[in-house]
């Protein structure tokens, strides 16, 4: 696991995304990049989470921002994620979790005193030349997505 902070180096993936494309990250230097590590597809926190962050795309395109959502479940299951949330962010599939583990989110976490491995909810703000502006470790949803926007407007 590589430990990520602010001011390093973002490392760098290739991932398949929804809509059959695959997303690189490098591919993205220039503009800024917010990534949203999120536990599962169609689960209520994880919805309103990319609901959120779709609902704000027109205003993160505007800052010359990307946002891309990035789980361990399928494109198959992205693809059906987006269509019923009509959601417009990108949603890259780590079925892997090697960009999970590298960007250190996929954790031990515990529920009803069960243990398990899962990604433990986290945002991180990359700026145009591909360094971490911004990390935002163990999320909670409400009003979140509208702070990590006015954090990248700012970059």
């Amino acid at each position: 696991m590589t430990e990520i902070s602010i001011g390093k180096s973002a490392p760098d993936f290739t991932l398949p995304a929804n809509g059959g494309g695959s997303v690189t990250l490098s591919d993205l230097k220039g503009k800024s990049v917010v990534l949203f590590f999120y536990p599962k597809d169609d689960t209520s926190g994880c919805t309103t989470e990319a609901k959120d962050f779709t609902t704000l795309a027109d205003q993160f395109s505007a800052a010359g921002v990307a946002v891309i959502g990035i789980s361990p479940d399928s494109v198959k299951s992205h693809d059906k994620f987006a269509a019923k949330h009509a959601l417009s962010v990108t949603l890259a599939s780590d079925e892997e979790k090697s960009v999970l583990q590298t960007y250190g989110v996929w954790k031990e976490k515990s529920m009803y005193g069960k243990t398990y491995m899962g990604v433990e909810r986290t945002t991180v703000l990359i700026d145009a030349s591909g360094k971490i502006a911004a990390i935002w470790p163990k999320v909670k949803v409400p009003g979140h997505a509208q702070a990590v926007l006015e954090a990248a407007k700012v970059l």
